[in-house]
């Protein structure tokens, strides 16, 4: 039998130091909510890949779709030859996408390269070159999607130059100090001091940051930026790659404020595990772009497409939207009742089972070490769980949604018993 070390030395001779990992034992195989390690060793599974098993580990029918299109087709490049699985989930996500406009979508690999897309898409269908996003934000890890992300380490420290031409406004967040009417205020100083709003070819925002700490923008204001946008012709792009899929009780986040994006960019739990992500927008938009201007070697693999048919029927099927807010109030419930006992305990929050809390230290300041020891003490009892946030604070939950019961109130569990032994050390 492997063991955990032996993959561990492996890996530090071999893979660069810049791959971050959380743990040093080796996943060998999961399902639905767990995972166990090359050792035998079980993990309750709170992190969820990041948030890509909405459907949990080898949902059966992901699964099985993989292997009846694995004896079929594997790969033939959609661009060279083109083939069904990419054109149904073409149309199943165009139907699916909010408002009345007739869409499109395109098909990529990755959440960055499907950012990378809606913002070439954006400036071709409207000749302008700026671009707004957020503070606290994460649109991956390439040139313009580091230039886009709203957080300095570990993503953007020592790779600049970024892209020109991307503006940054503060995320609403009364948590922290900045009100709805803040941001609004430094969006119009914005466009008085620093870029005329008829050169801004799109504003991005992730409907609730990932990344930045699970903090939801209201419908309210999502509603202000989309009155604000078509005032001055600017494309809005919603950022749905960690919220999208069912997590926050809706198919998309969006849908929680009633407003219909001009671009939507998606991946992770689209697939249940396969790498697929992709762009939706307005067909009058995705189709400015000339034949060959978008594409990708892989976007839209045969197997990927499956897995994603198959994860749309299961979220439909097994009621997974009503399932999220089921998830959402145990893990709420779970830690109410830990701050009762919990001081540092704070900002409890979600939206649907997109969840989170704060730690903060006795000062009422985030408290950064204590979320990062909780992480390796609860790993150490068999709990994945993962934080986050611009002060790397937060503890959120990306637990999949059809783990049971019994595994949520397993999970709470044993947070408050690794608190507590921090706590008394």
């Amino acid at each position: 039998m492997t063991t955990n070390t032996h993959w561990q030395a492996l890996r530090e001779r071999y893979v660069p130091k810049g791959v971050g990992n959380m743990l040093q034992a080796y996943a060998e195989r999961a399902e639905n909510a767990q995972i166990w390690d090359v050792e035998g060793n079980a993990y309750l599974d709170f992190a969820g890949g990041i948030g890509v098993l909405n459907v949990g580990h080898r949902h059966p029918k992901v699964v099985a779709a993989v292997q009846q299109q694995l004896d079929k087709l594997m790969h033939t490049c959609f661009h060279v030859m083109p083939y069904a699985p990419y054109v149904e989930l073409a149309k199943r996500l165009s139907e699916a996408a909010p408002g009345p406009s007739l869409k499109q979508t395109l098909l990529v690999n990755t959440g960055a390269e499907a950012v990378e897309n809606a913002i070439k898409i954006a400036r071709a269908a409207t000749g302008r070159s700026g671009v707004v996003a957020f503070s606290g934000a994460f649109h991956g890890r390439t040139l313009m999607g580091m230039a886009l992300t709203g957080k300095m380490a570990p993503y953007k420290q020592g790779f600049g130059p970024f892209p020109a031409e991307v503006y940054r406004v503060p995320y609403p967040n009364p948590y922290h100090g900045c009100s709805e009417e803040d941001s609004l205020t430094a969006l119009h100083t914005l466009f008085k001091m620093d870029i005329d709003p008829k050169r801004v070819a799109a504003l991005i925002i992730e409907p609730v940051q990932g990344e930045g700490g699970f903090y939801a923008a209201t419908p309210s204001f999502m509603q202000s930026l989309r009155q604000l946008c078509d005032q001055h012709g600017i494309l809005l792009i919603v950022d749905e790659v960690q919220s999208g899929f069912a997590r926050t009780g809706k198919l998309f986040a969006i849908e929680h404020a009633g407003i219909e994006p001009d671009l939507m960019t998606v991946a992770k739990s689209l697939a249940g595990g396969m790498p697929l992500a992709g762009v939706i927008g307005k067909a009058s938009l995705m189709n400015v772009p000339e034949p060959g201007a978008l594409g990708s070697t892989y976007g839209g693999n045969p197997l990927s497409c499956a897995a994603a048919l198959a994860v749309l029927d299961v979220i439909e099927e097994e009621h997974l939207l009503e399932r999220a807010e089921q998830v959402g109030e145990l893990i709420e419930s779970g830690f109410t009742t830990l701050a009762k006992d919990f001081a540092a305990i704070s900002h409890i929050r979600r939206l649907g089972a997109m969840a989170a809390m704060e730690l903060l230290d006795a000062e009422g300041r985030p408290d950064a070490a204590l979320a990062k020891d909780l992480t390796q003490k609860a790993a150490s009892k068999g709990l994945l769980l993962l934080s986050c946030g611009v002060y790397a604070n937060t503890i959120r939950v990306l637990v999949p949604l059809t783990a049971t019961d019994q595994q949520i109130q397993q999970g709470m569990g044993i947070i408050g018993e690794s608190l507590a032994e921090l706590f008394a050390c």
